[in-house]
């Protein structure tokens, strides 16, 4: 009899530090069989760049929550297609903005199919240690990630203080009182989580997930083919970055390709060995449509090249 295979979902909002954490997970299973289902708001996915290895079995899904009624179908089908792949271990990174009330539901649809070929470890919720505090405020997104979560990696500790981290924690205990809180310095945190039965922190039950067609973010994407001054780019990124969630892409510079990721107002260049043929950033937006014109407007004024940008 098939082994059944190992899946986690990875949750945390816009920013947090998922895909740096499922880099170290990868590593730590160099010998292993892995899958990986990437999710991403927007039309072109970015992360799945990131965390390609050799051997690992990668599936994208781009342009809303695979929780919402608007890409269920899609993740259901890819979990299905996973079970063919000879895999050991599955882990599905959600978008930030995922809202995993209903893993449970899916998880059911897949079995009534399939039968029991996953053994769910649960959901791990990569907690943004610097931005958490006014997140938590007004995203209910926050919220029920870690509502739904059995362990939560708070990252990012190297950037707080002692006092905002103990603030965090009574936080998460407000929202969810039985998951292991765990830390996360540099992007570096302890992967025994593998060995750990972390469902025995299970404590609600699946319920309909807050994603919806009709509170989809808006996401748009630019284009540009040629090179700009990190200066300049930096310029343009701080007059559009309060109106958006999260930006993220590969841009050519002049010191060579670099991964750029900004969130809120922190902006982190990384130089990268893409191959890519033109530079390319996606944009989560706050105000909806309105981003549009502002990214228009704004890159215009600063840069004032050519680029193209797409729904």
């Amino acid at each position: 009899m098939k082994e059944k295979i190992n899946l986690y979902l990875l949750t945390g909002f816009l920013g947090s530090g998922k895909t740096t954490f499922l880099t170290n997970v990868l590593k730590d299973l160099s010998n292993e069989k892995v899958g990986v289902i990437m999710n991403e708001f927007g039309k072109i996915g970015i992360d799945g760049t990131i965390i390609e290895k050799d051997g690992m079995e990668l599936v994208e899904i781009n342009r809303g929550s695979i929780f919402c009624s608007c890409l269920k179908l899609s993740f259901v089908s890819a979990m299905m297609e996973m079970v063919d792949r000879s895999i050991e271990y599955l882990f599905v990174e959600s978008s930030g903005l995922a809202d995993p009330s209903n893993i449970g539901e899916i998880l059911d649809a897949i079995e009534s199919v399939k039968g029991k070929v996953y053994d769910y470890k649960g959901a791990i919720c990569i907690v943004d240690g610097v931005h958490f505090l006014e997140q938590i405020k007004d995203l209910e997104t926050v919220e029920r990630q870690l509502k739904h979560c059995h362990l939560a990696v708070i990252s990012k500790i190297d950037l707080i203080d002692n006092k905002t981290l103990e603030e965090i924690k009574s936080k998460i205990r407000e929202i969810n009182n039985k998951v292991t809180i765990q830390e996360a310095r540099f992007g570096k945190f302890d992967y025994d989580f593998i060995n750990e039965d972390l469902m025995k922190n299970q404590w609600v039950e699946s319920e309909d997930t807050t994603n919806t067609v009709e509170n989809k973010p808006k996401t748009i994407s630019l284009t540009f083919t040629g090179e700009v001054r990190k200066e300049e780019l930096t310029a343009f990124l701080k007059a559009v970055c309060s109106d958006c969630y999260r930006i993220k892409g590969f841009f050519e510079l002049e010191d060579g390709w670099n991964q750029v990721d900004v969130v809120n107002n922190i902006i982190d260049y990384k130089i990268s060995d893409t191959k890519e043929t033109e530079s390319t950033l996606v944009f989560i937006s706050k105000i909806g449509p309105n981003v549009i014109r502002k990214v228009f407007n704004s890159w215009n004024d600063i840069i004032g090249k050519d680029m193209k940008l797409n729904n």
